[in-house]
């Protein structure tokens, strides 16, 4: 492992910022953490460069527990969203800093230096100055200032928070090929769900303090392991139903639920794009009215309307929309193909639950 921490805890005063958390990063991993605001990411950043202390827990860095390591010595890269370049130093001796601070040999560096420039598209650029650069191009620099001095471990904070959206889709592209060819670790804070989903190899889904899940971009989008989880990754249809006779029921929608008792309370999801729709009012089991069609480019996303008043969202290609020649506020039939049973916001997981992890099957389907 390259980084695993071990039932760590932080606390500010009174205030739980961090509660037991456990999880490791494989050598050579892009791992983002995501969260709202105050969920702890970066809490837990801050703890593995050496920044704050833990309060209870271990933290391991290539086997070597740093809890007592001072930030020097960890061997760290950390890139704050701000960038920190120093105004009064060229775009070369940025980069430079940290091999000067480490003692390394002029040329040694400065050979260093002119590689990172040239990997990082900057050639050119060395004698500039942080305000004639744009800001994709900053934070290019501070990148590339952190990754000088060959850490074993790259940490970023909320990386491209502080640029457009246009230049921070053109940074996460960067950042993916970067890793590619370094394979350097990396572990990166972002509140973006977008963001964390294009980028990392495995997420970890904070919030209040708490780990909910660990997984794939695939895995937590199409397998929530809480609630906390379906809503905050991506959009969720979510209903609570009550079961009479194996059934769970909302107004004039049922699903099937075996094995849960009589009176029993169930909160479902699924994603919009488990509502299918048709023009066919005979086709599909349920009708709703199509009450507002949203353009998102190449998806559009549908409201429905049921008889109950009840509102679904459904989303499918412009492809799809034209094909079965939807109209806003007429009659359409649909279905839900598969749903599933979600977790309270209160679930957690343990050290213990975590090895063992099976994400919870969908408990009905409908062809």
């Amino acid at each position: 492992m390259s980084i695993e921490l071990k039932g760590v805890s932080k606390k500010f005063g009174e205030v739980t910022a961090v509660n037991d958390v456990n999880f490791a990063v494989e050598d050579g991993e892009l791992m983002g953490l995501l969260g709202p605001s105050g969920g702890g990411k970066t809490t837990v950043l801050r703890m593995i460069a050496g920044l704050e202390v833990p309060t209870e827990g271990d933290i391991f860095v290539r086997g070597e527990r740093v809890n007592d390591m001072p930030v020097q010595k960890r061997n760290i890269g950390f890139v704050f969203q701000s960038y920190a370049l120093f105004k009064n130093m060229t775009v070369f001796k940025n980069i430079a800093f940290g091999l000067r601070i480490k003692k390394w040999k002029r040329a040694e560096a400065a050979a260093r230096v002119m590689e990172l420039l040239e990997l990082f598209g900057l050639a050119g650029l060395e004698k500039r100055y942080p305000h004639q650069l744009s800001g994709g191009q900053r934070q290019r620099v501070a990148i590339a200032r952190s990754l000088a001095p060959k850490p074993s471990v790259l940490l970023l904070d909320e990386p491209f928070g502080a640029v457009d959206a246009k230049i921070r889709q053109e940074l996460r592209e960067w950042l993916v090929t970067l890793h590619h060819n370094l394979k350097v670790t990396t572990i990166f804070v972002t509140h973006d769900q977008e963001e964390a989903m294009e980028v990392s190899n495995r997420i970890v889904i904070f919030s209040r303090g708490n780990l909910e899940q660990i997984g794939t971009p695939r895995e937590v989008y199409e397998q929530p392991a809480n609630e906390t989880v379906a809503r905050f990754i991506g959009v969720m249809n979510i209903l609570e139903t009550e079961v009479r006779g194996g059934v769970a029921r909302l107004n004039e929608l049922e699903f099937a639920a075996a094995g849960h008792a009589d009176g029993t309370r169930l909160r479902l999801g699924f994603r919009p794009y488990a509502v299918q729709i048709s023009n066919d009012l005979a086709l599909l089991p349920y009708r709703a009215v199509l009450r507002h069609t949203f353009f998102l480019g190449i998806m559009l996303r549908l409201e429905l309307e049921l008889p109950s008043g009840l509102i679904l969202r459904s989303r499918m290609t412009k492809e799809e929309y034209a094909q079965l020649g939807l109209v806003d506020g007429r009659e359409v039939s649909f279905q839900i193909k598969n749903y599933r049973v979600l977790a309270s916001e209160d679930a957690r997981l343990t050290p213990e639950v975590e090895a063992a992890y099976q994400p919870p099957p969908t408990i009905g389907e409908h062809i």
